[in-house]
């Protein structure tokens, strides 16, 4: 069934919940199987018993909700220097063309080098030299530095 992953085998309810023998240990997928196949009534069967035995217990009035999540893995990027600067330069220029769009028209000047920084993070992320990799990062710096003085400029 998979390597055992947390000391809820011991759990006779869990057992019973998760439908593993004894020697059997949770995969990753079968209390998230288990869960998805109760009814939305069985839940909320199980939350008024929760609701009414602390009422009876007096810890709690049931007139507050509170919601825990559950971390779920999912495919975000894993932050580098290169992106975070990318990061950084696309929304400065955001905010850069949103404060074009004020009333009276502000004076300062700024160019939209977002297109370039991207492909230069790109040529960052895949390159297999380390020249080629190191001459688009300098120049991501280089636009990066331009994008900060046009946010200079823009400041007051």
């Amino acid at each position: 069934m998979g390597r055992r992953t947390s000391n809820l085998e011991d759990s006779d309810s869990f057992r019973g919940f998760s439908r593993l023998e004894m020697g059997q240990y949770p995969s990753k997928s079968i209390l998230q199987e288990n869960i998805t196949a109760l009814r939305e009534e069985t839940w909320e069967a199980i939350h008024r018993e929760i609701i009414n035995y602390a009422e009876e217990a007096k810890v709690e009035t049931g007139r507050k909700v509170r919601i825990d999540a559950t971390a779920v893995e999912t495919d975000i990027h894993h932050p580098t220097d290169s992106t975070l600067l990318a990061d950084g330069v696309r929304i400065i220029t955001r905010w850069l063309a949103e404060g074009k769009e004020l009333t009276p028209t502000p004076g300062y000047h700024y160019s939209d080098h977002r297109r370039v920084v991207k492909k230069r993070v790109l040529i960052i992320l895949n390159a297999k030299k380390d020249k080629v990799r190191q001459d688009a990062y300098r120049d991501l710096l280089v636009y990066a530095g331009k994008v900060r003085q046009y946010a200079l400029a823009a400041i007051p």
